[in-house]
């Protein structure tokens, strides 16, 4: 049995679980309340588990994965089926830098150890900060709004007819942008992909709301 620590509103926690479901692969559910108890990532068992006290963690048998995009991969490489990277090397790369696009240039920006940074340290204030998380946002959606348009193959996902680790991670970086009020009207084909995939089982029961920890 795989298990999977997480966190509910966390997005990276969230591909893991949209990939999970995608596969039909069983899992047991930990959470990790990342703001509770003073961030429960922090506490020294969760600590022995990934130095970084992020989450999400992927335990298989004896063996502990860190990083969402890894940890998919993982799972495509050893449950291939139904597959979440394009057996074409071009395609696969394509897919890999739509992912990478939300995973490192927008996500890292807005993470919460980032926005507590920016409150608790630097004194930013609430609204700044804030702004700070809609702009990263709308920088990076309207790059993607035009890559998802001029490079990728019409279809009802981020790269065809069926999901990929880009969709993995397209979809909880819109969850993040609906909770802090950015304007997704500029970006029709990210609504209409995200519009499409939360119609699935595997993406709306991977969607914070429907976890077991959520608040």
């Amino acid at each position: 049995m795989l298990t999977l620590y997480t966190y509910f509103r966390s997005s990276a926690s969230f591909r893991v679980r949209i990939a999970l479901n995608l596969k039909g692969l069983p899992y047991e559910s930990v959470p990790v309340h990342l703001v509770r108890d003073g961030g429960q990532q922090l506490l020294p068992e969760f600590r022995a588990l990934n130095p970084d006290a992020l989450v999400p963690v992927l335990l298989d048998g004896g063996q502990t994965l860190h990083q969402s995009l890894a940890i998919i991969e993982y799972l495509d490489e050893i449950h291939p089926t139904p597959a979440l990277l394009p057996k074409a090397a071009l395609d696969r790369a394509q897919v890999r830098a739509l992912a990478l696009d939300v995973a490192c240039e927008i996500h890292p920006l807005n993470n919460l150890r980032v926005l507590k940074y920016l409150k608790h340290e630097l004194k930013v204030p609430e609204e700044a900060k804030n702004g700070w998380y809609r702009h990263w946002i709308e920088l990076g959606f309207a790059s993607l709004e035009k890559r998802l348009n001029a490079s990728s193959p019409a279809g009802d996902f981020c790269f065809g007819d069926t999901p990929t680790m880009a969709d993995c991670c397209l979809i909880p970086q819109i969850f993040n942008a609906q909770r802090f009020d950015v304007d997704l009207s500029p970006y029709p084909t990210i609504r209409r992909i995200h519009a499409h995939c939360m119609t699935l089982d595997a993406f709306s029961k991977a969607a914070p709301g429907a976890q077991p920890d959520a608040e």
